[in-house]
């Protein structure tokens, strides 16, 4: 192997000077990258930008110095010039000193990484300029093994790539095998057995006859408002076959008042006595207490807007992948409250919540969400009150709903420990490029 010679950036590559205001007539017409993808990709657009622009040529280094440490350079082998806002750097190179694709994965290391925390407060996470990366010494190697690292490289990058790609593949199967779950369990089909040795189990019928006396006895009792009545389910409105002894209803008949919506006032950067709820505290279908902020309004204790045991939050705004998400809340009254765009059901005590929320998790009422959501491109996809109160949910026994909801932990478990081994296939494989950076281009090593 050669001798690695110390030499510093600037002394293969060159920034190309000169500033443009975003309205200065010499740029107006050129095109702009937008951004530069961790695979090198230059992405332009023709969308307009206020901030200061820097000039781009054919054949120049395009460097993000926000993402620099993640990939994101890249060469701009277009004719036609192009801006970039100074979040980027543009360079010319010196071809006989430097293999660009060398010193791209160089910018990956941890020893790229190591001398930029040396040299700057903030480190990586500070915006890389080329007043940070030019003045750096680097041992550098002969341009011809420059080229037989590189190929190394690309020879473990190429196995990375597939295994990512299974790792992607096996994600998106166990997501899938969760959703058929789902929806097997509200098909009655995880049960099929357990209702033929129960047969004398109380049908659904007679449950939801109990539910309707318990709530009429609550309304007269002045501790739930009267709702309001649905139309009847049609024959022609029921998506698939239940079992014998189960009964559709609309979500309405199953939970003690209408969906109630949240409130969203001002929020404040420090702690206060009242939390409240980011979106991210439901959207993966489970609750997650540390997705919170703070507002500095006092709520009454017996406000609607607190969160209460059993209660269920479902999404009335997002995206449209996560437009309808819920989750349940098991926890104590008067600690958090949540926001406009969810909405809040309390089940009757006859419905495990959990099995309220395994069917509105399934892929039939997910997709009846999104099918429901309204909104624009420039508004996101919302649902109401009354989408959410017509929800159509299949009934069994109270019995049978607690068999399918340990049917439904125990595979959900085994997913868990599916998952748990992709993950950890997908940490090996960062960890062993990692490994491979540190070994290209470890300085102690190279001078030693």
């Amino acid at each position: 192997m050669s001798e690695w010679k110390k030499t510093k950036i600037s002394e293969f590559l060159f920034e190309r000077k000169g500033k443009y205001k975003s309205n200065d007539e010499s740029i107006a017409k050129l095109k702009r990258i937008e951004k530069i993808d961790f695979s090198g990709n230059l992405h332009i657009a023709k969308k307009p930008s206020k901030t200061n622009m820097i000039l781009i040529k054919k054949g120049d280094l395009v460097i993000s110095g926000i993402n620099v440490a993640k990939g994101a350079m890249g060469i701009y082998i277009e004719e036609e010039d192009v801006v970039a806002t100074i979040h980027y750097s543009s360079y010319t190179f010196d071809k006989t000193k430097i293999n660009v694709a060398y010193f791209k994965r160089f910018l990956k290391s941890a020893e790229f990484i190591c001398l930029i925390e040396e040299q700057i407060k903030g480190g990586i996470k500070t915006e890389i300029k080329p007043k940070h990366i030019l003045p750096l010494e680097i041992l550098l190697p002969s341009l011809d093994e420059q080229e037989l690292i590189v190929k190394h490289f690309e020879d473990i990058e190429k196995e990375d790539l597939l295994l990512n790609n299974e790792v992607s593949n096996q994600k998106s199967l166990l997501k899938k095998l969760r959703q058929q779950i789902l929806q097997d369990a509200i098909e009655g089909k995880f049960t099929k057995d357990w209702r033929e040795q129960n047969p004398d189990v109380e049908p659904a019928s007679e449950l939801l006859k109990r539910i309707q006396a318990e709530k009429e006895q609550l309304i007269k009792d002045k501790k739930i408002k009267k709702q309001k009545v649905l139309p009847a389910i049609t024959d022609d409105e029921k998506p698939f076959e239940l079992p014998e002894s189960w009964e559709w209803c609309k979500l309405n008949y199953v939970i003690y008042e209408n969906p109630k919506n949240g409130y969203s006032p001002k929020t404040v950067d420090f702690p206060t006595t009242t939390k409240t709820l980011k979106l991210g505290a439901t959207s993966s279908g489970k609750f997650i207490e540390t997705e919170i902020k703070y507002i500095n309004e006092k709520i009454e204790k017996n406000s609607p807007l607190w969160l209460n045991n059993r209660d269920i939050l479902i999404q009335r705004g997002n995206s449209i992948d996560f437009v309808g998400v819920s989750a349940i809340y098991n926890g104590e009254g008067n600690r958090f409250i949540y926001p406009d765009l969810m909405m809040k059901l309390k089940p009757v005590d006859l419905i495990s919540e959990v099995y309220l929320h395994h069917a509105l998790m399934s892929p039939f009422c997910r997709g009846y969400y999104r099918g429901s959501a309204s909104g624009t491109q420039k508004s996101m996809p919302k649902i109401n009150q009354s989408i959410v109160s017509s929800t159509l949910i299949p009934v069994c026994s109270q019995k049978e709903q607690n068999e399918i909801v340990k049917k439904v932990e125990k595979l959900f478990a085994i997913c868990d420990q599916l998952e748990d081994q992709i993950t950890s296939s997908q940490t090996n494989a960062e960890q062993l490029m990692q490994s491979v950076l540190k070994e290209a281009f470890s300085q102690d090593e190279k001078a030693a």
